[in-house]
C-alpha cells in the first residue's frame, strides 16, 4: 500500500462510510483485507465497538494499552468484556527498561511537573506499545467522536496517517453522547462503572480526575495543564493528511 494509494483510499471510504450503520461501516472495513486493529481503551465508546465486533464475529484484532498505571475497574472490565462477547483482547504493555529509564530521569509521578516529562511518559506507556500493536496493520479503528473535545471537533471516519503508513477509521465519529448510551442501554454492553462517578473520559488512574458540571468531556485528563488540546500522543501528529468532510 503506497502512500498515494492510501490517501485515495481514505478520501473514498470517507465517503463510503459516511452513509451506512456502524455496523455496515465495521464491516466494510473489516472486509477490505489486511490486518485490521481496534484499539480500545475500555471507554464507552470503544465498549460499543468492541461490542459489534464480537457480536458479529468480525475479523478485527482487538487491543488495549495496559499502561501499568490503570484503574482497577479498567482491568476488571477487560476480563468482563473478554468473556461476555468470547474474544480476546490483547494487551500491549510498555517495557520495564524503559518505565526504570523515565522513572530516573523524571520520577515515576514526573507528569505532574512538566509537560515534557508528561509527554514522556505517555511515549513510554502508550505510544511505544500502540507501536507494537499496529506493527504489519494496514487499518487501524478507533473510538474517536467528534463531540469528545474541540480538537476532535473535525474527525472523519477516515484519514491516512502517514507516520504509521495505514488507514485509520474512526466509526464513531459522527455519534453524540446520548447515542452511545442509548446503544449501551439497549444493549446490555459493559461499561466502566466510573462513568457514573463524574469520569467521561477514563485513562490512567493518576492522570484522570471526574469532570464537573459543565466541563467538555475530555477535562478530566491532565488536569494540572492548561492547554485545552491537550493528547496524549496517540491521535496527533505533525502532518495529518485528512480527507475532506
Amino acid at each position: 500500500m503506497t502512500a498515494v494509494t492510501s490517501i485515495e483510499e481514505a478520501a473514498t471510504l470517507n465517503s463510503q462510510l459516511a452513509s451506512l450503520d456502524l455496523a455496515g461501516r465495521l464491516s466494510l472495513v473489516a472486509g477490505l483485507g489486511g490486518r485490521a486493529v481496534f484499539t480500545t481503551s475500555l471507554g464507552i465508546e470503544d465498549q460499543v465497538i468492541t461490542a459489534e465486533i464480537g457480536n458479529h464475529r468480525l475479523p478485527i484484532e482487538v487491543a488495549t494499552l495496559q499502561t501499568g498505571r490503570l484503574f482497577p475497574e479498567t482491568l476488571a472490565l477487560i476480563d468482563e468484556t473478554e468473556s461476555q462477547y468470547d474474544i480476546r483482547i490483547i494487551r500491549y504493555e510498555p517495557e520495564q527498561a524503559d518505565i526504570d529509564a523515565y522513572a530516573e530521569k523524571y520520577g515515576l509521578n514526573g507528569f505532574y511537573e512538566s509537560v515534557e516529562a508528561r509527554h514522556a511518559c505517555c511515549g513510554v506507556r502508550k505510544l511505544k506499545p500502540l507501536a507494537r500493536a499496529l506493527s504489519g496493520a494496514t487499518i487501524w479503528i478507533t473510538g474517536l467522536r467528534r463531540g469528545q473535545s474541540a480538537n476532535r471537533a473535525d474527525t472523519p471516519f477516515a484519514e491516512f496517517d502517514p507516520e504509521r503508513n495505514l488507514i485509520k477509521i474512526n466509526p464513531l465519529a459522527d455519534w453524540d453522547i446520548d447515542v452511545i448510551r442509548a446503544y449501551v442501554a439497549d444493549n446490555s454492553v459493559p461499561v466502566n462503572p466510573l462513568h457514573a462517578r463524574g469520569y467521561p473520559s477514563i485513562g490512567c488512574e493518576p492522570c484522570t480526575r471526574a469532570i464537573k458540571p459543565g466541563e467538555p468531556e475530555r477535562a478530566g485528563r491532565w488536569w494540572w495543564e492548561n492547554d485545552e488540546k491537550r493528547e496524549c500522543g496517540l491521535h496527533v501528529h505533525e502532518e495529518a493528511a485528512v480527507t475532506a468532510q
